[in-house]
């Protein structure tokens, strides 16, 4: 078969991930990952992924199949970043679609859908590899199974839609606590849209290390570290005065 994948930019970090795919199903199909709608052809099958160009139905009819992958629970979570704004939501389980392309942007019909399950500390690298793992599945499973696959039309008449990101929303405020703004720093893209805040006349860029689990896996309040610090220094009480030698 011919397999056609357009990814809008070789900058996003599913690009190398989209190579590997390619190279893994290039001994059983024709496959091409291309950058710009103009560079697409025809075949059986045009993936769509993290791609913002309008595909028209003139392009989309070149292809057996032209097939979206996005990160929500469609009708619901429409639109742009989904992830993104999901993690600001404080989701922890998160819903991957696979559905057909329409004039509409994400109203297609599904032809399968995974859960993802996050346990609130990733960054956003491991965001983005359970996600990117969950639609090269899914990539497969289209492939593989497509003469299977009932879709299965959206409900008509509900849903919603996530605006694009600006920059401006990776901003955090040096008033606000670490805890509050926790979620953002991890969910922002440390190379391309990373948080940042404006203190004394000056931008700083805020990025994550992860060092690894804490002993016991849990968050260690202000109040526990003062504590396990004070408990460290030395006692301040006068020495007892050993009583002389006789």
């Amino acid at each position: 078969m011919r397999i056609e994948i357009l990814c809008s930019s070789r900058k996003h970090p599913v690009w190398k991930w989209l190579e590997t795919w390619c190279e893994n199903m290039s001994h059983l199909h024709e496959v091409a990952l291309v950058e710009h709608l103009a560079e697409v052809t025809s075949g059986d099958f045009l993936f769509l992924i993290s791609c913002n160009q309008i595909v028209g139905r003139g392009v989309r009819d070149r292809f057996r199949y032209t097939l979206v992958i996005h990160a929500s629970d469609v009708p619901y979570g429409r639109g742009f970043a989904p992830l993104n704004w999901q993690i600001l939501e404080g989701k922890s389980e998160i819903v991957v679609t696979l559905m057909e392309a329409a004039d509409k942007v994400d109203s297609g019909d599904v032809w399968a859908k995974r859960v993802l399950r996050f346990e609130g500390h990733e960054l956003f690298e491991e965001l983005s590899e359970k996600l990117f793992s969950t639609e090269l599945e899914l990539m497969s499973f289209a492939v593989n199974h497509h003469q299977q696959i009932v879709p299965q039309p959206q409900p008509a008449g509900i849903g919603s839609y996530y605006r694009k990101r600006q920059p401006e929303d990776s901003r955090i405020w040096p008033e606000q606590s670490f805890a509050s703004a926790f979620d953002l720093i991890r969910a922002s893209d440390p190379v391309r849209y990373p948080a940042f805040f404006d203190y004394r006349g000056y931008r700083y860029q805020v990025t994550l290390t992860k060092l690894g689990p804490t002993a016991d896996n849990r968050s260690t309040s202000k109040s526990e570290i003062l504590a396990a610090a004070a408990a460290q220094q030395p006692s301040s009480r006068p020495t007892e005065t050993p009583p002389s030698l006789k």
